[in-house]
């Protein structure tokens, strides 16, 4: 195996490295933490204001219906109170009258007691629902601004990343398809470092010291590769 070629993956290598930090840091930006919390916070302010709002359409269904039935009650009553005032009817069409007055009367005070209980409830659930809808817009303007940070950062790392492919693309074209292959292979296993130096003694790779037999076993293989992390090695 020729040490150019060695050397030349060595430069691969290094590339490769790079473009890892460089995906790594594509991958773990600060703003896509960020994203990431104000999308949740999103998903559980639009949950609340689901559970709000429900209540709130039930409470007004609620406040509607009691005011159209006090109108017909107030409507009723007006009816009565016209033909008992009125007068022309017999002493006992006149105290059926009465009582009937005294009920609606009474059903009233009981209805406008009511409406005014669903309206005293009605308020504060409307200024939740609200205010939920004002937060869901302030977070939802925060992801608008996060998301434009992170696609103007992923936009210059992709243009680096294509800068290191292209230089990795040259740096591969004078090293042996067959050594690409093993380069790959161990990259793979060896948590992205295939290939190390060996200076004085010591596997740029693990970093473990090898004994001057090892060193002789090492350069011995096809190519040379450490006999503790089995990395290939460029003497």
């Amino acid at each position: 195996m020729e040490l150019t070629s060695l050397a030349d993956l060595l430069d691969v290598q290094d590339l490769d490295l790079e473009i890892d930090r460089l995906l790594d840091r594509r991958q773990n930006l600060s703003e896509l933490e960020s994203y990431r919390k104000a999308d949740a916070v999103e998903k559980s302010l639009k949950t609340e204001l689901d559970a709000a709002s429900k209540v709130l359409r039930d409470l007004e269904l609620s406040f509607d219906k009691s005011e159209g039935e006090l109108e017909i009650l107030e409507a009723k009553l007006k009816e009565h109170e016209t033909r008992l005032f009125a007068g022309g009817m017999s002493s006992r069409e006149t105290e059926h009258m009465r009582l009937e007055v005294q009920g609606l009367n009474a059903q009233r005070d009981a209805m406008e007691e009511r409406v005014l209980q669903l309206l005293e409830e009605v308020d504060p659930e409307r200024a939740a629902v609200t205010s939920l809808e004002s937060k869901i817009d302030a977070v939802s303007a925060e992801k608008a601004s996060l998301e434009g940070m992170i696609k103007a950062e992923w936009k210059k790392i992709d243009a680096e990343l294509a800068r290191k492919e292209e230089r990795k693309k040259d740096a591969l074209i004078p090293v042996p398809a067959d050594l690409v292959e093993r380069y790959e292979d161990l990259r793979h296993r060896k948590e992205g470092v295939a290939i190390g130096r060996l200076e004085h003694g010591v596997c740029g790779g693990c970093h473990m010291t090898l004994s001057s037999a090892e060193q002789v076993e090492a350069l011995g293989d096809e190519p040379p590769r450490c006999v503790h992390c089995r990395r290939i090695l460029v003497a």
